[in-house]
């Protein structure tokens, strides 16, 4: 079940969030995501197509424990939320891959601290104003329009609402313990209403429609910015975001590294697949370990100087830029980056 942010070793739920909105910097990662909804895809249309469309179970050949504080209730046909009153002690409850299409019946459930409902037919958020100590909400992979209902949750920690139909950013002021906030793959526009989420993390707002870094001055704990595969064309308004250490913008249109001056603590800078022609404006980031800049327009090998100053340097991505057709690239990458141990996908021998 749920659990911790996006790199390193971390618990299963968090993992699928960041494959699910391809918002790590790991090809592989992304291309297990790939496979997966895939895979996912085919097999329902396969469902479909030999009319094979899942029954639901009835509840009552599901034996609950009433002593039980988790309970793992994944991929077992549930097409309504019922019977769980019984459950006295639960704090999680997993209902991921079922085919439930309201949320409901969970008023008794006083304990529950982590709800997943992932990938069911759910349309709107409702009926959980009494789950007061909830703190991971996910309702990921459903048919959700808007965000609402959510306005009595204020020990809400992490919330997951990636791949609905979302199109506006909105009702999350009362969730002023908010640490992560997910809403990959949806049809967001605009940055907006988020003011109040003083303590956010970790923001993803990756494959969305937005057009511009606006209105993130407030979020000054933010420490992860994901934004990648929307329609950015310049990189603003992250004056006030002086902790970010992982910044995500692959997959845009930008043109110009800018706008980065008081981003100081960035570890990992992913501005992948742009029309970036020079890599400038960030010398300053001494303390960049991986630097990814693949699928852009550099030719020139002096832009490289930019990066001396970051000591700690191991990771660079630079391939299907013009200089990747340099007979002595990875050779002179090794010469002007000494620290680097990954360029590309390939490690570096010694």
């Amino acid at each position: 079940m749920a659990a911790e942010s996006a790199e390193g070793p971390q618990e299963m739920m968090e993992v699928d969030k960041r494959i699910e909105s391809e918002e790590s910097g790991d090809e592989e990662g992304k291309k297990q995501a790939v496979r997966l909804v895939t895979d996912l895809s085919q097999q329902s249309l396969r469902d479909e197509q030999n009319g094979e469309a899942e029954t639901p179970v009835d509840m009552e050949t599901i034996s609950l424990d009433p002593e039980a504080e988790d309970v793992d209730l994944n991929h077992f046909r549930i097409g309504k939320i019922e019977g769980f009153e019984v459950l006295k002690k639960v704090k999680t409850l997993c209902l991921r891959q079922n085919l439930i299409k309201h949320i409901e019946n969970l008023e008794q459930l006083q304990t529950l601290r982590e709800l997943d409902l992932y990938d069911n037919q759910i349309r709107k958020i409702e009926n959980l104003e009494s789950l007061v100590e909830l703190e991971i909400l996910d309702i990921s992979f459903n048919v959700l329009r808007h965000i609402e209902g959510l306005d009595r949750l204020t020990q809400l920690k992490k919330l997951f609402l990636v791949n609905n139909k979302i199109s506006k950013i909105e009702n999350l002021s009362s969730l002023q313990m908010l640490q992560m906030l997910e809403l990959g793959s949806n049809r967001i526009r605009a940055i907006e209403n988020i003011d109040t989420l003083a303590n956010l993390d970790s923001l993803f707002l990756g494959k969305n429609k937005i057009t511009k870094l606006q209105n993130l001055d407030a979020l000054t704990n933010l420490t992860v910015l994901s934004i990648q595969n929307n329609r950015l064309t310049k990189i603003e308004g992250l004056q006030s975001l002086v902790n970010l250490r992982e910044l995500y913008l692959s997959h845009n249109g930008i043109e110009v590294i800018e706008g980065l001056e008081n981003n100081n603590k960035l570890t990992m800078l992913d501005i992948a697949s742009n029309r970036i022609k020079k890599i400038e404006n960030i010398s300053h980031l001494t303390e960049l370990q991986e630097f990814w800049m693949n699928d852009n327009l550099i030719e020139s090998w002096s832009d490289l100087d930019e990066l001396k100053g970051a000591k700690n340097l191991e990771t660079v991505y630079l391939e299907r830029n013009p200089l990747q057709k340099d007979p002595q690239y990875r050779r002179k990458i090794m010469l002007a980056l000494p620290t680097v141990r990954q360029i590309d996908a390939t490690f570096v021998r010694f």
